[in-house]
């Protein structure tokens, strides 16, 4: 929504428009838009200057790696939910991991010295992670910041060779061509703001 009379920028409009994408076509990304994703990604601003960030790109091979964790937390999450058909469940799953042109895992510096440290960072790593879905959907890539079980079992961090005592896996972003574009109605900046006098 803009305000009467206003021109939006590419920047408002990028920002405006941009939806999550739960589904892509088999297009492959050109590697010049993957590189400029990952170039504005780390120009996210971070306190200290302490960029915290690191950024995995996913091929085939290493997903497929992934599989026995993906089947295993898939099951697990079945059972609890009362599912009837685990197999489908699982092979759902795995198409999520495995279907989008684009894998990336973002991670964020550990400081179990400093909290506070370790707070501000994740702050910036999702700056950069944003940035980087923005300059996706300039280039007509959508995308989805995924943080479900994958990203906190142990074995996730094995398969990756990702330390889980230095770096906290934030979120797997899957990107491509999107298939579709849900519609999402967004509450007004009036509901979520407070004018203090």
């Amino acid at each position: 929504m803009t305000l009467k009379g206003e021109i939006m920028s590419d920047v408002q409009d990028n920002i405006l428009t941009r939806r999550t994408v739960y589904k892509f076509t088999d297009k492959d990304v050109p590697e010049s838009i993957i590189n400029q994703a990952l170039i504005a990604a780390s120009k996210a601003p971070c306190h200290k200057h302490t960029h915290p960030w690191k950024f995995y790109v996913l091929g085939p091979e290493i997903r497929s790696k992934l599989i026995p964790v993906i089947k295993k937390l898939a099951e697990l999450k079945s059972i609890k939910l009362g599912s009837k058909d685990l197999q489908k469940d699982a092979e759902r799953a795995i198409r999520k991991i495995t279907q989008p042109p684009i894998l990336i895992v973002i991670t964020s510096k550990k400081d179990p010295e400093d909290k506070f440290r370790e707070k501000e960072d994740y702050a910036a790593t999702v700056c950069a992670l944003h940035n980087m879905v923005l300059s996706f959907w300039d280039n007509d890539i959508g995308s989805q910041w995924s943080s479900g079980s994958i990203t906190r079992d142990l074995d996730t961090y094995q398969y990756l060779s990702i330390n889980p005592n230095t770096e906290e896996i934030i979120g797997f972003l899957k990107a491509g061509y999107p298939e579709a574009i849900p519609n999402v109605k967004k509450p007004s900046f009036e509901e979520l703001t407070v004018y203090l006098d």
